[in-house]
């Protein structure tokens, strides 16, 4: 069934989640780790399901997309999801996708052209896919017209002759193929470790853990916030329990103190929480009582 591109507004903002595919079949135990309890499962099974939980095989439901960000003054993407023709054969649910993604962003009323900036959280696969398109063979830049915001840490480890080895963040490939062709273009703009502001009200929030030099993005219009977390979290069973990390970070220690002090970020400061592989409407609230933290979506 095809999903209709899902709208929010926080302030002047209004954001559009597009959508570029639903991923099935991850088991909860191997998606978030040794420490998994089957009875956190039973906990939550009833409003999890449909949407982020296959009733029938206990399989936790994701989603990989990205969020169009439009106000008066700009017009942005917060990550790009994986990207079409992509050469992943050790990543097969990512290998030579086809789909409809620059249709779903037309259907939203957007051109590449008409995209002023795209703000990466991090660089892994299934966030930088869509920073390029491939034309006669070569990768390009999807969206001509746009400064790509990164870290200077991740877009460095690539071309230093000491990578760090504990860091497993994306192969080589990935990097030429969705990051490379941007900075030749001129097109990159590096953010510092530590983060900053980086337009009026858009700020770079350092979340280390989940990848070297993972950071989340804040937006702030008319006294409201725009949290995107990039992979603070994969699954809203962790707002429940934050100290599951998921299969993919890199730095447990780090990604669980990121994750903590995300949760109590946006519950403070009354954020809305934009997910990047949260099913169902992707965003949400976070609320804090005395024994955990809790998840709404919108």
């Amino acid at each position: 069934m095809k999903r209709e591109n899902k709208v929010f507004y926080v302030g002047s903002l209004k954001i559009t989640r597009i959508d570029e595919m639903t991923l099935r079949g991850a088991h909860p135990a191997v998606l978030l780790g040794e420490n998994w309890q089957p009875a956190a499962l039973e906990k939550h099974r009833e409003w999890l399901i449909p949407e982020n939980l296959d009733a029938d095989d206990q399989t936790l439901v994701q989603s990989t997309h990205c969020w169009l960000v439009q106000s008066p003054e700009f017009t942005l993407l917060v990550d790009t999801a994986s990207g079409n023709d992509k050469e992943r054969p050790d990543k097969p649910v990512f290998h030579h996708l086809q789909t409809d993604f620059l249709a779903k962003l037309a259907a939203a009323g957007v051109s590449p052209q008409e995209v002023d900036y795209v703000l990466l959280t991090h660089l892994h696969v299934d966030h930088v896919g869509w920073n390029t398109r491939l034309v006669d063979g070569q990768w390009v830049p999807t969206f001509p017209k746009a400064t790509y915001l990164m870290s200077a840490t991740e877009a460095e480890h690539f071309t230093s002759p000491a990578r760090d080895n504990d860091a497993a963040i994306p192969g080589i490939d990935i990097f030429n193929d969705s990051v490379l062709p941007v900075i030749k273009a001129g097109q990159a703009r590096f953010v510092p470790r530590g983060g900053g502001e980086v337009l009026d009200g858009v700020h770079f929030i350092p979340t280390p853990g989940h990848s070297l030099d993972h950071m989340s993005i804040s937006i702030q219009s008319q006294g409201e916030e725009a949290f995107f977390a990039g992979d603070i979290l994969h699954h809203p069973l962790q707002v429940y329990y934050p100290e599951l990390n998921s299969m993919y970070c890199e730095f447990a220690g780090s990604a669980r103190a990121s994750r903590l002090w995300s949760l109590q970020y946006a519950a403070e400061r009354q954020a809305v929480w934009f997910s990047t592989h949260f099913a169902a409407s992707s965003a949400g609230r976070i609320t804090r009582d005395a024994d955990a933290f809790h998840w709404q979506f919108l």
